[in-house]
């Protein structure tokens, strides 16, 4: 810009922060309107060329404005995308500044926290926040100094929207890398958030969990007993994420308490059966109950770790847990429980020949024989007898594990 014309170009920003002074919403919102037409994806820079040097003072009144109306709801939208321009430009390192200095983050999470604001809004403010916390590890603390973490998470389980339940994953995400002060705060407040009601915060949350506990050193015992619940998700999303998390687990100190309860989850307790017996209706109509499916899924896991390692192998033996694949095979009311417990006992029998002899016993000659041909199909050639044996034989199948531990 030639030196005549930064006067010229001086006094239309002058003239322009005037109107905006003078102006009544209306006004204002047709001034917004233009400059996040006319200045989305600008760099800093351009930005202060287009404001004569003097676009701070521009910040400075939308944000005021932002924090004196937010409450009233109209135009926040517009108002957040108009920060955004500022927080996101290139270069940005002045506006942050005086954004925070303005209280932009005390205002940006009582938006948040506020029950009145709209979830479209609310997803626009976690990816403003996100821009802040991406900036370095002071902005990510200042988050975190304000009550962020609690308030994001309340906002994340009580979203009933997809792009706000992914935008407050994402600043999870952000604020648990690099943060070393509020790192473990941000970890058991993942684990809380196990406990929400909706399926994909509960995928979002799992996935954060995942990530966050690769860069732990230890792992929190309170975080089994939310994790195995959800084995109970119908959502095969949820349930792939848990059972990844559950192999993660393994390498930590809680993989005893873990093990525990998968084979504990093998076998239904008195309380559950008689639960399956009031709800036969339901069983007609739905196919499965949720224990059911985390019979099948606890199957699953205690497979899949068991085949990456010898060592958790032979601690599941010990924990019994040959005489509650067993009985999770005996299950009739749910196919996929059968199946998989099916395929984990296999992989005992083929690791320690020792149990073929045992396992038989209970089984049967021909059962078993169709079992060591294909432990997916069995049971399709178990018959209702059958069935009933190996959810009976629990004496019998305690004596097999107690003989196998001392040849295993």
């Amino acid at each position: 810009m030639s030196a005549q014309e930064e006067p010229v170009n001086l006094c239309k920003v002058l003239s322009f922060l005037r109107e905006w002074d003078r102006g009544d919403r209306t006004v204002r919102s047709r001034m917004l309107n233009t400059f996040v037409t006319r200045n989305t994806g600008k760099t800093f820079y351009e930005l202060e060329l287009e404001f004569a040097q003097v676009a701070s003072l521009f910040l400075a009144r939308l944000t005021t404005w932002m924090r004196l109306t937010y409450m009233f709801g109209s135009d926040l939208g517009l108002q957040l995308k108009a920060i955004g321009i500022f927080l996101s430009a290139l270069c940005h390192d002045q506006y942050l500044t005086e954004f925070l200095e303005d209280g932009g983050i005390l205002t940006l999470l009582d938006i948040l926290g506020d029950s009145r604001s709209k979830d479209l809004d609310k997803a626009e403010v976690l990816s403003l926040l996100t821009t802040v916390s991406n900036s370095g590890r002071k902005y990510k603390e200042l988050i975190c100094d304000c009550q962020g973490v609690k308030i994001i998470a309340d906002c994340l389980a009580m979203s009933n929207t997809y792009e706000t339940q992914e935008s407050a994953w994402t600043l999870f995400k952000s604020l648990s890398h690099g943060n070393p002060k509020y790192q473990d705060q941000i970890y058991k407040t993942l684990i809380t958030l196990m406990a929400c009601t909706s399926p994909k915060a509960q995928q979002l949350v799992l996935h954060a969990l995942h990530t966050v506990q690769l860069q732990l050193k230890t792992a929190h015992p309170s975080i089994i007993e939310p994790l195995l619940n959800l084995l109970r998700s119908l959502h095969l999303d949820v349930q792939e994420e848990a059972i990844k998390l559950i192999l993660d687990l393994k390498r930590y100190d809680v993989r005893g308490l873990l093990l525990t309860g998968l084979v504990a989850l093998l076998r239904l307790n008195k309380g559950e059966a008689d639960e399956i017996t009031e709800e036969a209706e339901v069983i007609k109509t739905t196919g499965s109950l949720s224990v059911f499916v985390q019979q099948a899924a606890a199957a699953k896991a205690i497979r899949l770790l068991a085949e990456k390692d010898k060592e958790v192998s032979h601690e599941l033996v010990s924990l019994g847990v040959i005489q509650h694949l067993l009985y999770a095979m005996g299950n009739q009311e749910h196919v996929d429980a059968q199946m998989q417990a099916s395929l984990a006992l296999e992989h005992f029998v083929r690791l320690f020949p020792v149990l073929e002899e045992h396992v038989q016993k209970v089984m049967g000659t021909t059962l078993f024989r169709a079992f060591m041909n294909k432990a997916d199909a069995l049971y399709m050639n178990m018959n209702e007898t059958q069935a009933q044996v190996l959810l009976a034989n629990q004496v019998n199948t305690s004596e097999v594990l107690k003989d196998s531990k001392s040849d295993c």
